[in-house]
Parts: C-alpha cells; sequence; structure tokens
C-alpha cells in the first residue's frame, strides 16, 4: 500500500510540471479565478466564453494566468495579433507599500511563443525572436505623434506588496498609451479610484476588497515600431460587495489619440461601460455580473468630490452626469 501511495504522490509531483498544466492556455484555469469577481470572467462573444477562449480564435487570444516569484498575481487576456493585452483583471486590496525599491525589469511571457516554457513571467532572452508578443525594443526611441509611453493596465499603485508591484512590469499587462493621457488624466483617475475602493469597498472583515478589469480598444492601423498596436481607447472597471447584496461599482473610458493635457477620462456606469464595448466590437460585453450593472450614485458624489478637490477638469463631465 505505501509503495502505491508513494508512485501516486510521484505522479502527482511530475503532473505539476507537465506542459498541459502551463498557466498560457485555452481557458482561465482554477489559479485564475481569485481575480474575478465570484470566479466569473468576462463574457466576450467568440472572444472570451465562460473563461475559456474558442478554438477558432486561439491563435489570435491566450489568456495568461500572471506566474511570478511563486504566486499568481493577475490574469490577462492577451491579443497576439496586435501584441497588447485586450485586458488585465485583478483582485484589488489596498494597493499597500510604495514600490520605491522594487525591481521594474521588463519581462515576457515565454509561453507565447514556446508552450513547453516556463510557467513564469521572465526577462527576455538575447537573441531569441518574439512574434507573438511586444519586446522591450518596442517602446525605446519612440517618435510617434503623440509621443507614447508604458502604460499600465493593471497599475503598480494598485498592487499590494512589492512582489507583486514587480509583476506588473510585463509587457503583456502593457499598452502603448499617449504620454499626456497617462500621466494626466488617467493617472489622476486610478488615484482617485484607489481612494474610493479603500473608503468603500470592505468585505466582513473590514479589509479592502474590490475586483478590478482595465483593458484597452485596439486602434485599426495606429501602430507603434510596426508591430505594436496603439489603442485608440482605454477603460476600467471595478466592483465590490459592500453589504450582504449591496454593492458598489464604477467605469472610466479614455481617448488615447489625442496629445493634448486636456484628454477626458469620463466616469461611467458598468452598464454604459458595457454598452460602449459592445458597440465598439460589435459584440456582446458584460464585464461583470449583474449585480455591478447598476449605476451607483454615490461612485459620481464621490468622483465629483475628489476632481473638485484637485480641481480637475473631470469635474465638468461628472457635473453633467449628476445635474
Amino acid at each position: 500500500m505505501m509503495g502505491v501511495l508513494k508512485l501516486l504522490s510521484a505522479l502527482f509531483l511530475l503532473s505539476l510540471l507537465c506542459p498541459g498544466l502551463s498557466e498560457v492556455d485555452g481557458g482561465f484555469r482554477k489559479n485564475c479565478k481569485a481575480f474575478f469577481l465570484n470566479g466569473v470572467t468576462p463574457y466576450i462573444p467568440r472572444i472570451l466564453e465562460q473563461g475559456t477562449v474558442p478554438k477558432p480564435n486561439l491563435k489570435s487570444y491566450k489568456p495568461i494566468c500572471q506566474f511570478y516569484k511563486n504566486d499568481y498575481r493577475f490574469a490577462t487576456l492577451y491579443d497576439m495579433n496586435n501584441k497588447i493585452p485586450m485586458f488585465s483583471a485583478y483582485k484589488f486590496t489596498g494597493g499597500r507599500g510604495s514600490g520605491n525599491n522594487i525591481d521594474d525589469t521588463w519581462k515576457i511571457e515565454p509561453q507565447l511563443e514556446n508552450k513547453n516554457a516556463i510557467k513564469s513571467m521572465a526577462e527576455e532572452s538575447q537573441g531569441a525572436q518574439y512574434t507573438h508578443q511586444a519586446v522591450d525594443q518596442d517602446y525605446k526611441n519612440v517618435n510617434t505623434d503623440p509621443l507614447v509611453n508604458r502604460g499600465h493596465l493593471f497599475p503598480v499603485m494598485h498592487a499590494d506588496g512589492d512582489d507583486a508591484k514587480e509583476s506588473t512590469y510585463t509587457l503583456t499587462n502593457i499598452v502603448p498609451q499617449v504620454q499626456t493621457f497617462n500621466g494626466g488624466s488617467w493617472k489622476l483617475m486610478e488615484e482617485n479610484v484607489t481612494k474610493i475602493m479603500n473608503q468603500s469597498c470592505k468585505n466582513s472583515n473590514n479589509n479592502t476588497e474590490a475586483y478590478v478589469v482595465t483593458g484597452a480598444v485596439p486602434s485599426e492601423n495606429n501602430t507603434l515600431n510596426n508591430r505594436v498596436n496603439i489603442p485608440s481607447f482605454m477603460w476600467t472597471a471595478f466592483c465590490c460587495e459592500i453589504s450582504t447584496n449591496q454593492w458598489h461599482s464604477g467605469a472610466h473610458w479614455g481617448d488615447n489619440r489625442n496629445k493634448s493635457k486636456k484628454v477626458r477620462t469620463v466616469p461611467l456606469s458598468v452598464a454604459e461601460l458595457n454598452n460602449k464595448l459592445t458597440n465598439m466590437y460589435e459584440k456582446r460585453f458584460q464585464l461583470f455580473p449583474k449585480e455591478c450593472l447598476k449605476l451607483k450614485e454615490s461612485f459620481l458624489k464621490q468622483m465629483y468630490n475628489l476632481a473638485h478637490d484637485s480641481a480637475c477638469n473631470i469635474i465638468r463631465f461628472i457635473g453633467d452626469k449628476v445635474g
């Protein structure tokens, strides 16, 4: 009997190394469900259905359960044709830590090139060719008009602890973002939503807990280094349960094409964002379960107050919605 148990144990350990259990596969497996509210992934017909990419699109889209330093950090649906993430999803638990001393070396996902590669994000291998994803060189010596830089979908400020913050520095979590937009209204929105989630999204233990999905809409033919799509729009949404069957949610939408410092990042309900994405892709989007779809006036009021305190242009647009 002991011999059988030892054999089964050995087989189990070998299975952990098996390529069939790779973290880049046709669907978000159990290890990644923790990054989605109630384990439910966004629904995008013919692209992501019940957490799985349908076979006809497997050569275009890959779900990545982002693994770094012996832990799963967040989830990404990666568009290999455009070489940008379609979205990244994560659980926000406070964003603690300054991140001042982290290793911000840029990483890639080896399994996008070879399904038998290591299951963790890693630095580029010298001399290797990466045909399915962006690389560090794509973002160097940029001369686009307007200028773009590296825009995080899962932002450093939302990651909890140094290791989690380091994990956001993978190019599979990055899109080319207009520099003034990235450092302007989008950054301010991230800071304000951080405050809102820390204030309002408390679980039964009074700990911060919210679920966030952030993505980008590819442009028709605007590229960086003739390889990496520069998205036309960016979006983000969060949802949390603030008490039994009581939910708090909000969303934002921004134009990534204008070099003006006054580019707007507009607050929406999750339902409004679903509708916008449905119209853009001509496919029915559902980012969160139905509990999150109701417009929360409290979210708009919170954004209004934060924008007013910082004298931000966004105040006019929230005022239009609340007034």
